[in-house]
């Protein structure tokens, strides 16, 4: 099963393509996502999105340009395959998954994806000459890898 999971921004974002290890990942404008999309959904089994919930704070203006960007992709999906699904999938979904606690940060996350790769950094990450599975992942593209972690496993359970 290959997933393509997206963690969105308001003008750039994340992603990782899942084949049980990350087999491809980056950060890019959300234009040249829009434009990517197309390209690759023919060879995708399913998209996984981090979608936006509301927790009662006040928000800026970055947080609606993201969901009107969550909103492209889902019609880019939509328009360029009636076979591909695209799964929303909430932060607290990622955190209960991979941390099972709602207190879970970055670093707890990142650190539960290592472990399941691993184990340690060593054999998760590795080193140039010998890269691990999660080699080269970096910044957002770790919260990416925590969507689709948690998608498969969705997919899984459903299944």
């Amino acid at each position: 099963m290959r997933i393509l999971a997206i963690d969105p921004g308001n003008t750039h974002s994340a992603f990782v393509v899942l084949n049980g290890a990350a087999i491809e990942h980056g950060y890019v404008t959300n234009e040249e996502m829009r434009k990517w999309l197309p390209l690759v959904i023919h060879k995708i089994d399913t998209v996984a999105v981090e979608m936006i919930a509301c927790y009662g704070l006040p928000v800026g203006s970055e947080v609606f340009d993201t969901c009107r960007h969550i909103g492209r992709i889902e019609q880019i999906i939509s328009d360029c395959s009636d076979i591909t699904p695209c799964m929303l999938i909430y932060r607290k979904d990622v955190k209960m998954h991979l941390c099972h606690s709602m207190k879970a940060n970055d670093a707890s996350i990142r650190q539960a994806l290592i472990d399941m790769y691993g184990p340690g950094k060593l054999a998760a990450i590795g080193a140039k000459k010998a890269p691990g599975p999660l080699y080269g992942i970096s910044g957002d593209e770790w919260a990416a890898l925590a969507v689709g972690v948690t998608a498969m496993e969705k997919i899984k359970c459903h299944s």
